[in-house]
């Protein structure tokens, strides 16, 4: 029997900050399959996450197969915007929710991973962010949508160039993209598609760099809607899952727990000769060319 075995594996997971998102239910699979989890918190909003993970407001989603529940090795404050502290300017730095967290850069938070764990296994990107994401890519500002690709794309070049040197052989790199990346899904706006487009050329190219310089596998999968509570910020999360149920081969909502699974498969040795992929698990919406519940294909009598 084929079976997922990830025990002595450590993984590092960015950007988690509650138990409702593809990182968590990602960071839950490799938990199952034995994996030690290290995750990356983004900075003003660690306190609140870790006072809650403390309080037990999260254990029922912690709760695993055998009974235990999920445990982070560690949680480092991260703000993939930032590659070292000398990017960080003087009103990020004296904000009350960063004045008292260090190390929280790109750089520094690979060279902390290094000393408290030596190498790691997996890397997983579960970041994106767009201070615009709301408003039609003709209204974006340039600072807008330089700010979505460079904390939903730039920041996974940047974090595998400063963990890559510590991630040992066979390793796996992971982002999450979104479809909104080749077709055009209105409202996914404030240059989030473009960011999402670039991430998935980025891991072709990723994949065949890291690959010849670290033997690291590169990939990133493209998951369907989530009523997360990140996905509800864009404002229209429902009516793409509706959508989604009326228009994808198969008519189901997309469990979290489904993306999870697959990451775990693609951390694995039985995906040893996958790299440079875009996986799909969204119900297989990505295949489809029209809406079949449109009312122009609608049979009339």
């Amino acid at each position: 029997m084929l079976a997922i075995n990830l025990k002595g594996k450590k993984a590092f997971i960015a950007g988690i900050g509650d138990d409702q998102g593809f990182g968590w239910a990602i960071a839950k699979a490799l938990a199952e399959a034995g994996a030690t989890l290290l995750i990356g918190t983004w900075t003003p909003i660690l306190k609140i996450f870790t006072t809650s993970l403390q309080a037990g407001k999260f254990d029922a989603s912690r709760r695993l197969a055998d009974g235990s529940l999920m445990e982070f090795a560690k949680i480092y404050p991260l703000d993939a915007a930032f590659d070292r502290p000398e990017d960080v300017p003087e009103e990020v730095r004296e904000n009350k929710r960063y004045k008292d967290v260090g190390g929280y850069t790109i750089s520094e938070v690979a060279a902390a991973i290094h000393q408290d764990f030596g190498s790691i296994d997996i890397f997983v990107h579960s970041l994106a962010n767009a201070p615009e994401i709301q408003n039609s890519l003709l209204d974006t500002s340039r600072k807008g949508y330089l700010a979505a690709l460079s904390s939903s794309s730039y920041s996974f070049i940047s974090l595998l160039s400063h963990l890559g040197p510590h991630m040992n052989a066979q390793g796996l790199a992971l982002s999450l993209t979104f479809f909104a990346s080749e077709r055009v899904v209105p409202g996914y706006g404030g240059g989030m598609s473009s960011a999402k487009a670039a991430l998935e050329s980025d891991t072709r190219t990723l994949a065949w760099e890291a690959g010849r310089k670290w033997n690291i596998r590169v990939n990133t999968i493209s998951a369907g809607p989530l009523r997360s509570r990140a996905a509800r910020a864009i404002g229209f999360i429902d009516r793409m899952i509706d959508y989604s149920k009326a228009n994808a081969p198969l008519t189901q909502e997309l469990q979290a727990f489904e993306v999870g699974n697959v990451a775990a498969f693609l951390a694995s040795s039985l995906a040893s000769a996958m790299t440079g992929n875009t996986i799909y698990v969204d119900d297989g919406l990505h295949a489809m060319g029209v809406a079949v519940d449109s009312p122009c294909l609608q049979v009339k009598e």
